[in-house]
């Protein structure tokens, strides 16, 4: 088969790798907090729930805050392809830590996982893109074939983990998403070949691989510092402490890269003045992604204290977070319809963005009614995945899209890593949310996040030309 439904035979492998890559990465988010506040007599940790929400948002942040050197890393020394495969190695070897009863290993498989994570994630879209010649009118369909693969794992996995983790054992669950990453590292070997001329490892990267070697020895040297420091009792180590440092951190990358490319003088003025249409970007999709992971936060707490699940004589709370993945894959093939059908009418990209925070705010604001009572009807929770998957719809697969159209090719993998930083932003905030949520009432907390959303997505709105204009051409 030299095509797959019209494009590169390749994207066919990137399609399936996604797949199960998702696959693993969703399925284990749909045990993971649960995991964390089960008591201990039902296989669980014990934690407490701020406990729990400060580990997930550490977490789920560093998941996508690592696909910055990971983006570097394949830009400058592996290429796109051996940075997907060992990325995906790594993460199998971190859901298999999982998979077995220890404290230890629990920790050690996040870190393996969010490590694995950075280096497959962002280069694996990156390879999508190189794909296509760059004015190929096809790119964008690519994208919405590709981010199909991402819906049918994130939508698979919970009705399979959550079943095995929530209701047979937790570590089993933990061990299926581990099996699946290791089909997708299989098939991604197999369909190597397919991958053209795309993703291949730069020449000349001596300085590179040194820059590598330095940034590991301080890394290491760091964590044996802190290890030190830790066992001797100079410090005192708590998962809120580590979660306050992180956000600290966080936000200082956030401010040191936005510094460092506005300071760059290797930007041509057209590349000079995409940049802040970046910026624009960045703020937007680091809002809406700090609504949408409360699925794996505070939207799994309350399907599993506050929603009914006595259908089918009970079911596991994680089989909530299949809901919003299916509403995507139906969805998607309408939206490519519409803008396509829409033609010189289609909506331009900050005009998706504003779009899809408005959805991510009412979706939110659909909660606020319910939000303090118990046993609820699970439509509610059903209403609100469906307005995140407009949302979603209207904002993720757009923002790949531009993120390697606006990119200089010599940093499309740094580039589409800055893009997951602003999820990683997001995610650092949906897990602080899901810490207050037997402290502040809910309807309070989810109040106050679809509005704060709603009225960004307004303000954006009514930005669109100027963000356009930014754009230089690129819609």
């Amino acid at each position: 088969m030299r095509e797959f439904f019209g494009h590169p035979r390749g994207l066919a492998t990137l399609f399936l790798t996604e797949f199960w890559e998702r696959f693993s990465y969703y399925g284990m988010r749909a045990l993971l907090i649960l995991f964390m506040t089960a008591s201990v007599a039902h296989g669980g940790l014990g934690f407490s729930d701020a406990r729990s929400g400060a580990i997930y948002g550490v977490y789920v942040s560093a998941v996508y805050l690592l696909t910055l050197p990971g983006g570097w890393i394949a830009d400058s020394i592996l290429g796109q392809r051996k940075a997907v495969l060992w990325g995906g190695i790594i993460i199998a070897c971190g859901h298999y830590c999982l998979a077995i009863p220890s404290l230890g290993t629990f920790y050690l498989g996040l870190v393996l996982i969010a490590s694995g994570t950075g280096l497959l994630k962002p280069n694996v879209s990156t390879i999508v893109g190189q794909l296509y010649p760059q004015n190929d009118v096809r790119r964008d369909a690519g994208f919405s074939i590709f981010y199909m693969g991402i819906n049918l794992g994130a939508f698979i996995a919970p009705l399979a983990c959550s079943y095995l983790g929530e209701d047979i054992n937790w570590h089993y669950g933990f061990g299926l998403a581990g099996i699946g990453m290791t089909l997708g590292v299989i098939q991604y070997v197999l369909g190597w070949k397919y991958l053209a001329g795309a993703g291949l490892a730069p020449e000349n990267n001596t300085a590179a691989k040194r820059q590598l070697l330095i940034a590991a020895c301080a890394v290491v040297a760091l964590v044996l510092l802190c290890a030190i420091s830790i066992s001797c009792g100079w410090i005192s180590v708590t998962p809120h402490e580590i979660s306050r440092l992180f956000g600290i951190a966080l936000a200082l990358i956030v401010v040191g890269m936005f510094g460092w490319l506005f300071a760059s003088g290797s930007w041509t003025p057209v590349e000079r003045t995409r940049l802040f249409a970046v910026f624009a970007f960045f703020l937007a999709s680091a809002l809406f992604w700090a609504l949408f992971e409360q699925a794996g936060s505070t939207l799994n707490l309350f399907a599993e204290m506050n929603t009914r699940r006595t259908l089918l004589g009970g079911f596991p709370a994680g089989w909530f977070q299949a809901e919003e993945p299916l509403f995507v894959i139906v969805l998607a093939p309408v939206f490519a319809w519409l803008w396509v059908r829409l033609g010189r009418r289609d909506p331009s990209t900050p005009l998706k963005f504003a779009a899809g925070l408005v959805f991510a705010g009412l979706a939110f604001m659909l909660l606020v009614p319910v939000a303090s009572r118990t046993n609820n009807s699970p439509l509610w929770l059903t209403g609100t995945y469906f307005l995140l998957a407009l949302g979603e719809l209207c904002l993720s697969p757009v923002g790949l899209s531009v993120t390697t159209k606006l990119a200089p090719a010599r940093v499309a993998g740094l580039m589409m890593g800055f893009w997951f930083l602003s999820t990683s932003v997001g995610d650092y905030v949906a897990g602080t949310l899901a810490s207050f949520y037997q402290t502040i009432p809910l309807p309070r907390l989810f109040g106050t996040a679809g509005a704060v959303s709603l009225l960004a997505g307004l303000v954006l709105a009514m930005l669109v030309p100027a963000i356009n204009r930014l754009m230089a051409g690129v819609k």
